[in-house]
């Protein structure tokens, strides 16, 4: 019977995922040569951050670096810093740059410089969640964490993660600081002046959650707030909730639901929850790609 060797058994590290955020619209605006150099010369700059931290570059990704820290602390200090540092840069003719980081602590196995398992898919799915200026992480992770550095995070929300048997509580680390607090949120300006509202468009209706309408469900029953005539869907297909200033996405069904967020990669949920942002499409029980009139689209 084969035995594990001690040199390729699971050892437990923070594995992280930075990505530049809206890269499909860097190329956009500032042409392919430009955008590839910012975003090379971005990833660069991360890279370099990681080794400053004790971490090591796994691999880069188009627009995305994998990178592996021994343990949280070193995670949190290297993503906080990356963020202050991107963010610090001038836009580029015109354009702001910004990243998305997500990251989870737990066992990986290594094998010809490259890290696997279950951490690895949670941590992608940390930094799936993350909008541009975040940093991402699980309470499992936050809980290796001194308690002084616990409290610069805040709880985000509990989401089923694919190949997970529990929710996984998830927490966003707050590395921004003015000189009379602590801590402050992302975009704190913004959100302020704003009232969470996501706007769906299905079939020329329109529909909104906020605050005043906070949940909306969507399936094939004719009492659903969005009635879905399609044997594809499931009779309560799934629902849309506000939770704090976020909209998630909570699949029911039996076909699962395909979400594709503007200029990023479809992504296939099966009794799982995702935030959606900014603006997308949804598919019930196909993908995009196999009818692309048959979608509901949101706008955050």
């Amino acid at each position: 019977m084969n035995k594990t060797s001690p040199s390729n058994a699971p050892q437990d590290k923070a594995v992280l995922f930075a990505d530049v955020s809206g890269s499909t619209h860097l190329y956009e605006v500032l042409g392919d040569a430009l955008a590839f150099s910012t975003i090379n010369t971005c990833l660069g700059t991360l890279s370099e951050l990681t080794v400053k931290h004790g971490g090591r570059v796994v691999k880069t990704i188009g627009d995305e670096i994998m990178t592996v820290f021994p343990d949280a602390v070193s995670a949190v200090n290297a993503s906080s810093e990356m963020q202050v540092v991107i963010n610090e840069q001038a836009p580029i003719e015109g354009v702001p740059l910004a990243i998305r980081i997500g990251f989870h602590f737990g066992p990986v196995l290594e094998n010809d410089g490259d890290v696997f398992g279950a951490t690895v898919n949670v941590a992608s799915r940390m930094a799936e969640i993350a909008n541009g200026q975040q940093i991402i992480t699980s309470r499992a992770t936050v809980e290796q964490l001194p308690p002084l550095m616990q409290k610069s995070t805040r709880s985000f929300n509990a989401l089923s993660i694919r190949g997970t048997a529990d929710d996984i509580e998830v927490l966003e680390v707050i590395w921004q600081e003015c000189d009379d607090m602590t801590m402050m949120t992302i975009n704190k300006s913004v959100t302020e002046l704003a009232e969470p509202t996501l706007e769906l468009h299905y079939q020329g209706m329109k529909y909104l959650i906020n605050s005043k309408f906070p949940t909306l469900v969507i399936g094939r029953i004719k009492q659903a707030d969005i009635f879905v005539d399609d044997k594809r869907a499931s009779r309560i297909h799934a629902k849309i909730e506000l939770r704090r200033d976020k909209f998630v996405f909570v699949d029911m069904s039996s076909n699962g639901s395909y979400i594709n967020v503007k200029g990023e990669t479809e992504i296939q949920l099966r009794r799982e929850e995702f935030v959606l942002r900014e603006s997308g499409s949804i598919s019930l029980g196909h993908t995009f790609l196999k009818d692309p009139i048959q979608v509901i689209e949101f706008f955050c």
